[in-house]
């Protein structure tokens, strides 16, 4: 096996295996808050406790990985992540299961802090585009594929059983990272100092925002969707309820169709249409029909997707030269701080007083971030995209952006993904 497709191989399981630790406790959330006797709110705090730590130590990561090095980093995080998910089924107590998911965010940040600017240094302009679209592949796959076992698991396996089924294939994942992924080339290079300029810019500051505000609603309406299917009228089954997770399936082709709709029509008016179609598909969620469910869902998850994907794109084409890693840092900061404070914000809400109040807080969120794109359509000030002919290409989601990447788009052909500067990359997980 070529030293470049044994990094692909890697990449890719480095992503699958930690997001689909991240999310998995996601569809289980009945299962925990009826075995430890806990409200919806609480019972986020098993996912937006481990989110809420990733956001934390995510750019410290990034920084350490310079001193001691990119691979260790991710081998690290991966095995790190992996082991603690073989101890979560054993969790005695409800606090003794969020201070391991703490300890897993912590671990998992080291794959989105680290991975891509791992790639830049080690395959080159001529095939970063691949394999930056297969690291992305693996991270959003993870995501739903992590939620799905899970979800259809818990019916037979209970909650435990069914975290130890995603533990397995994290351990798996593990050991494809630490066995593929090739040393070093170099030294890693310092980046930039450039938090300031990260920080000042009324148009980024505007980003950093959506993201927060719309990745709230996001998790707010998939922590509470399995307790809302498996209450009365509708009472799915929890291995059926878990089938809704599949709607990521539209996050992934709305982030791309987005993407080159902003290059044509302009960011700002793309962004207020998916935020829009977000709240129509949370609308559409209030009835007790589970096709306008569906339906709602996948509009809700596409408008998200084409909302984070036209704000990413945004921050890389506004961000200075000097800032443009920082700020794709601060963006990611900003994002994960929304999943865990919003994500059990909205889960409280639900918890106390009900779907529909769920959905008008989900509403909410979403017109507050379309204020933040009119308030970034209406700045003024220095643009300092990438130069003409260049392209900055950037990891999502779930991760959603570490370090940048800038690459001649005449060096490559992108293997999937797009590599203009208005698109993201694709959906986090």
């Amino acid at each position: 096996m070529t030293r470049r497709r044994r990094i692909t191989v890697a990449v890719a399981a480095a992503g699958l295996g930690s997001f689909a630790l991240l999310y998995a406790p996601q569809p289980v959330l009945p299962q925990l808050a009826a075995e430890f006797h806990l409200t919806p709110g609480s019972a986020s705090l098993a996912v937006s406790a481990a989110t809420g730590a990733l956001a934390v130590v995510v750019v410290p990561i990034a920084v350490l990985s310079e001193r001691v090095g990119r691979r260790r980093v991710i081998v690290f995080a991966v095995a790190a992540a992996a082991l603690t998910a073989l101890l979560l089924p054993l969790a005695p107590t409800y606090p003794a299961l969020i201070a391991l998911r703490l300890l897993q965010g912590v671990a998992v940040a080291g794959v989105p802090a680290v991975a891509m600017s791992y790639l830049a240094n080690e395959v080159g302009p001529a095939g970063v585009g691949a394999a930056i679209g297969t690291l992305i592949a693996g991270n959003s796959a993870g995501g739903m594929i992590g939620r799905l076992v899970a979800g259809i698991g818990v019916d037979w396996l209970a909650w435990r059983g069914a975290l130890a089924a995603v533990a397995v294939l994290g351990v798996a994942c593990a050991v494809v990272v630490a066995v593929s992924l090739p040393p070093d080339s170099g030294p890693p290079s310092r980046a930039p100092r450039g938090l300031r300029n990260a920080l000042r810019d009324r148009v980024l500051l505007c980003q950093y925002a959506i993201a927060a505000l719309a990745v709230s609603a996001f998790i707010s309406l998939y922590n509470a969707i399995g307790f809302r299917l498996a209450a009365p009228p509708l009472e799915l089954p929890a291995r059926f309820a878990a089938l809704v997770f599949l709607a990521y399936a539209a996050g992934g082709v709305c982030s791309a169709v987005a993407g080159r709709l902003a290059d044509r029509l302009g960011r700002g008016p793309v962004a207020l249409a998916s935020l829009g179609v977000a709240g129509l598909g949370a609308l559409l969620t209030l009835p007790d029909s589970l096709v306008l469910v569906a339906v709602g869902l996948a509009l809700f998850t596409g408008g998200f997707f084409a909302a984070h994907s036209v704000a990413s794109g945004w921050v890389g084409a506004r961000a200075p030269a000097d800032a443009k890693g920082q700020a794709s840092g601060v963006y990611l900061f900003a994002f994960y701080v929304g999943s865990s404070v919003g994500g059990t914000a909205g889960s409280t809400v639900f918890g106390t007083w009900g779907w529909g109040a769920l959905v008008a807080a989900v509403l909410g969120w979403l017109a507050l971030a379309g204020v933040a794109v009119l308030v970034a359509q209406k700045s003024r000030g220095t643009v300092t995209g990438a130069p003409v002919g260049l392209t900055d290409v950037r990891p999502t989601i779930g991760s959603v952006t570490s370090p940048e990447i800038v690459v001649r788009t005449a060096d490559f052909t992108s293997a999937g993904t797009s590599t203009t500067t208005a698109t993201g990359n694709g959906p986090p997980s």
